[in-house]
């Protein structure tokens, strides 16, 4: 999330009420998650197990809960609770404003677009040309979509990331600040979920279609002409390369790629990066093949065991 225009260590230190180290005019441009963070963002770290990988990402800007030494043309601004002061300057530059009509006034909705009755548009939302919005669709504030895309009734885009700190008197969420944003001739089905980014955009590439009941996870990448089947549910922060075919009620984790041409077939749970042009099936999945070679070896069991006892 870039900020509408350079601010100072020394201002964002106010604005968080925190101790900083480095050059008080350092610029800083925005906030990001570690791993899209570029140089000029302030990223957070608040356990020691992260400080090296903090310190040594692209941000010159650490949020972090304890001095420590800083690398060169970096700075640092020094919290007790950085989780915390991270969502004071989201909520600082991308406040909740409450709507008071359907379809907000600084909506942008392009030529030829069909809304149908009882749909949500919000702040700052961009629809392109051509565009079939469904009823009862939810488009919560900044979603970009592009030209010619349908979205089937009931469906949300931009509801908060699932992504919370465990504290003794309860889980507290991080704000979410990012946006979605949906390619040119993407077709979504009805009763999808597609949550915004914590700071950066949730995107659907061009061309991709997406069935019914599909959940999209915060900050993931969906490439173009990637097809998705029903109750498919995606977790945040995973890159779907282009050509991928997910079929039905597939689960995949956090953090990892669904690389290029990827085909993973219903039912199956993916846990780890795949390889380009390769099939997957079963949970944990693996190559398809060996999947169904593990299924008939287990089918021959209780030949086996019958052929034992008769030795």
């Amino acid at each position: 999330m870039k900020f509408p225009k350079p601010y100072t260590l020394k201002e964002i230190a106010a604005l968080i009420d925190c101790d900083f180290k480095g050059d008080e005019n350092f610029e800083i441009l925005g906030i990001n998650e570690i791993h899209v963070v570029e140089p000029g963002d302030i990223v957070f770290v608040d356990h020691p197990k992260y400080y090296d990988k903090a310190l040594q990402s692209a941000a010159t800007i650490v949020l972090i809960n304890k001095e420590v030494d800083c690398p060169e043309g970096k700075a640092l601004l020094i919290s007790e609770d950085p989780f915390r002061d991270f969502n004071k300057i989201t909520e600082h530059f991308k406040p909740f404003k409450a709507s008071h009509s359907a379809i907000a006034a600084d909506a942008v909705i392009g030529e030829g677009t069909v809304i149908q009755p009882n749909c949500f548009i919000g702040h700052n939302v961009t629809i392109g040309k051509n565009c079939v919005i469904h009823a009862n669709v939810s488009i919560y504030d900044d979603a970009v979509i592009g030209d010619g895309v349908t979205i089937h009734a009931g469906t949300i885009l931009g509801a908060s990331a699932f992504y919370y700190k465990n504290r003794p008197e309860g889980y507290d969420q991080l704000k979410s600040g990012g946006r979605v944003v949906i390619k040119d001739h993407v077709d979504i089905g009805a009763l999808c979920t597609i949550d915004r980014g914590v700071t950066g955009d949730t995107t659907i590439g061009e061309g991709s279609k997406l069935d019914n009941q599909i959940q999209i996870g915060h900050d993931t990448l969906i490439g173009k002409k990637c097809l998705i089947a029903s109750q498919t549910g995606i977790a945040g922060c995973v890159v779907v390369e282009d050509n991928v075919t997910i079929w039905g009620q597939v689960g995949v984790k956090s953090g990892i790629t669904i690389k290029k041409g990827s085909v993973l077939y219903a039912q199956s749970g993916v846990g780890n990066t795949t390889e380009e042009g390769k099939t997957y099936f079963g949970s944990p999945a693996q190559e398809a093949r060996l999947s169904f070679k593990e299924m008939a070896y287990i089918k021959k069991i209780p030949e086996i065991l019958q052929k034992l006892k008769n030795l």
